[in-house]
């Protein structure tokens, strides 16, 4: 089978949309399967074409992933024609990858890992014009016709048959993780409390209510320290970010930047616990690390968090800074709720998307 995927970002872009489609393209390219991958280059440096594990990718040189929506369909259309089926998520892929299926006549699923309708008009970082243009960019191509839309959680299924989706054309198939690569007997919290938030930036991450939340924590807790391991990408974002951690006292927190695997999980190994504040997560694989490696969780449990949050994890009484606050004044006391793990293995994954493409 010759399969294409369109995707806005790709490894080594730090990630959970990145660590599926890895998973799943190089999986499938050791199975023999034809893969190709065709994303922008987000960074200088990285090749144009290379081979990676078997895998084609393609990368396309846009600035932004707004010219990669609108002027990358002439590239995708010379592979399109060659491939059998073509796989894109939402959102800056989806235009393209549909109107490429279009003129190719091929079929076009779409991976969606949230739907925030409204929430986009609550989240911080954001002017209101952006705002109203991402929801109805998100409005435009829930409407696009699809020919299958994959939901990662139960929650992000309900809000795409709230949002009109056939449910005839919806399926939901969850993230998976490679269990063998996370060790919970290898987790070493260390003396002082260190409490971490890994990921991408995003607008709905939480981020703001991390920084206000570290600062009257930091304050009362001399041996603690707050460790961030974040991208400097979208830099308009992280120049925030960096702007608001003016408020913490001086040398209290550390500062990360794309960390190869191994390097991640040994500081994530070293954290007293995770923070997952999250406005929305329709998956989310940091939760599902963390508890993986055996690393208390601090989570608001919105949206499909409460379906894959488990083990050692406290949740956040309300989704602000104080609700962040004591949480970890909780944590920080050792007050756990303890919840038998749940796992989501990519054997599941892997099953759930070939069946599909066949």
């Amino acid at each position: 089978m010759k399969i294409l995927f369109i995707l806005e970002l790709h490894y080594p872009n730090i990630g959970g949309i990145e660590k599926l489609f890895k998973s799943l393209s190089e999986t499938l390219a050791a199975q023999g399967h034809e893969v190709t991958v065709i994303t922008t280059r987000f960074r200088k440096g990285l090749p144009v074409r290379e081979t990676l594990n078997g895998v084609k990718i393609r990368r396309l040189k846009f600035s932004s992933r707004f010219q990669f929506t609108f002027f990358g369909i002439f590239s995708m259309l010379k592979e399109a024609r060659h491939c059998d089926i073509i796989h894109t998520t939402s959102y800056n892929a989806a235009f393209p990858a549909r109107l490429a299926g279009w003129i190719t006549r091929k079929k076009v699923i779409i991976t969606f890992h949230e739907v925030w309708g409204k929430l986009w008009f609550r989240l911080p970082f954001v002017n209101y014009i952006s705002k109203r243009l991402f929801y109805l960019y998100e409005q435009f191509i829930l409407r696009l016709g699809f020919y299958r839309y994959v939901a990662v959680s139960d929650y992000t299924r309900q809000c795409l048959l709230r949002s009109g989706i056939k449910e005839k054309r919806l399926v939901r198939i969850y993230n998976g993780l490679d269990y063998s690569a996370y060790d919970p007997e290898a987790y070493a919290p260390p003396e002082d409390f260190v409490f971490t938030y890994f990921g991408r930036l995003g607008i709905s991450k939480g981020l703001d209510l991390i920084v206000d939340a570290s600062a009257d924590f930091l304050e009362n807790h001399p041996d603690a320290q707050l460790k961030l391991i974040i991208p400097k990408t979208p830099a308009s974002l992280f120049n925030k970010i960096y702007n608001l951690l003016g408020k913490l006292p001086e040398g209290r927190y550390t500062l990360l930047h794309h960390l190869n695997e191994t390097d991640l999980l040994m500081h994530l190994q070293h954290s007293s616990c995770i923070m997952i504040p999250s406005y929305s997560e329709g998956f989310c694989f940091a939760a599902v690390e963390s508890i993986a490696l055996g690393i208390p969780v601090i989570s608001s449990v919105k949206r499909a968090l409460e379906e894959v949050v488990s083990g050692k994890h406290i949740v956040m009484e309300s989704q602000d800074s104080k609700g962040l606050s004591d949480a970890l004044e909780k944590a920080y006391r050792g007050e756990w709720i303890n919840k038998p793990v749940k796992e989501f293995p990519f054997e599941d994954t892997l099953r759930d998307y070939l069946g599909l493409y066949e």
